[in-house]
């Protein structure tokens, strides 16, 4: 099993749920349309590391992530999806699943957890890659809000204490270069929360 931190604790998630599409600029950045409700799929717990793993044709997403218990946020985190970009396009042109794209093993890179502030609203991340700022998220430009995902989550999925939602990317997704370094960063407002930081061998 893989585990995630969060109070000194280790926690072993039955599944990470991610949202998919939630940010407009990035759907168009990926010529996609837009949704009518939230895009759901699924990583195993195989899928999570506290590294990144380079292969050829990897492309990161940072997204905000958020830890379940008693089927309610407890904690959140910075967290990169990591995506086999062009083995994506190949399987959606064909109408096939996405989980050898998305779901393979370490695809699934998380940070610390934190507790969360009272109004999720004001949370927001940043990703700098090589020291330059490449990703900014906030909870204002989803198209899908943390607690909408969670709900609409629930109409379909059992959520076990432990389980993680990631909610999505902004603009900005591209690919993964060996010798790279990532640093992911959460605020609350102008606060910052935590802070994670990679590097690509």
């Amino acid at each position: 099993m893989h585990f995630i931190k969060f109070k000194h604790q280790h926690i072993a998630p039955s599944k990470i749920v991610c949202i998919g599409r939630n940010y407009v600029e990035h759907i168009h950045e990926l010529s996609n349309e837009i949704p009518d409700e939230p895009v759901i799929f699924i990583k195993p717990n195989s899928a999570l590391s506290n590294e990144i793993q380079w292969c050829d044709d990897l492309h990161y997403e940072g997204e905000l992530c958020f830890l379940i218990k008693g089927g309610k946020f407890a904690a959140v985190s910075f967290g990169i999806d990591l995506t086999k970009r062009n083995l994506q396009s190949q399987l959606k042109s064909k109408g096939l699943p996405w989980e050898r794209a998305k779901a393979f093993n370490a695809s699934a890179v998380l940070g610390k957890f934190v507790n969360l502030p009272e109004d999720l609203s004001t949370l927001s991340f940043t990703l700098h890659i090589n020291d330059k700022l490449i990703q900014h998220g906030t909870v204002d430009l989803m198209m899908f809000k943390p607690l909408q995902c969670l709900d609409s989550i629930k109409q379909d999925f059992e959520l076990l204490d432990g389980d993680i939602i990631m909610t999505g990317t902004p603009k900005g997704v591209g690919a993964v270069h060996q010798g790279d370094s990532f640093i992911g960063t959460v605020f609350n407002g102008e606060q910052k929360l935590i802070e994670a930081a990679w590097s690509v061998a």
